[in-house]
């Protein structure tokens, strides 16, 4: 269900809130259906249960999970949640995006960028 990349720059903790965040939006995990407990989840991938806490407090700050006191962690039944989830995709391009303006590429080239990623070639343009 949940990997960790110890290879990763990423932290743990934000790794697992990705992965919960797109099982959500993917709707593998439904609404209403309780996520593994912290220790439950920490002793399965063998890392710390404060590290699984922040992700799940992560989780529920950004409206994707609830809890309930002794019972546990659930997926949040939104039909917003892929709506919020598609507008902070939109705010990592639109950064990414004004990354490459300051750098002075052209609004084509962006473009040439873009498609050649939307066709699955990885050849980055070329002046």
């Amino acid at each position: 269900m949940i990997h960790i990349d110890n290879n990763s720059s990423k932290p743990i903790y934000e790794q697992i809130y990705d992965q919960f965040v797109k099982l959500i939006i993917s709707k593998v995990l439904k609404p209403d259906e309780k996520l593994p407990s912290v220790r439950e989840l920490a002793s399965i991938i063998r890392i710390n249960p404060n590290t699984i806490q922040k992700a799940y407090k992560m989780l529920e700050n950004n409206n994707y999970i609830y809890s309930l006191k002794g019972k546990g962690n659930f997926v949040k039944d939104d039909d917003e949640l892929y709506k919020i989830y598609l507008k902070s995709i939109e705010n990592e391009l639109r950064k990414l995006i004004r990354s490459l303006k300051k750098l002075n590429i052209k609004d084509d080239e962006i473009l040439l960028i873009i498609n050649n990623i939307l066709k699955g070639d990885d050849v980055i343009a070329e002046n």
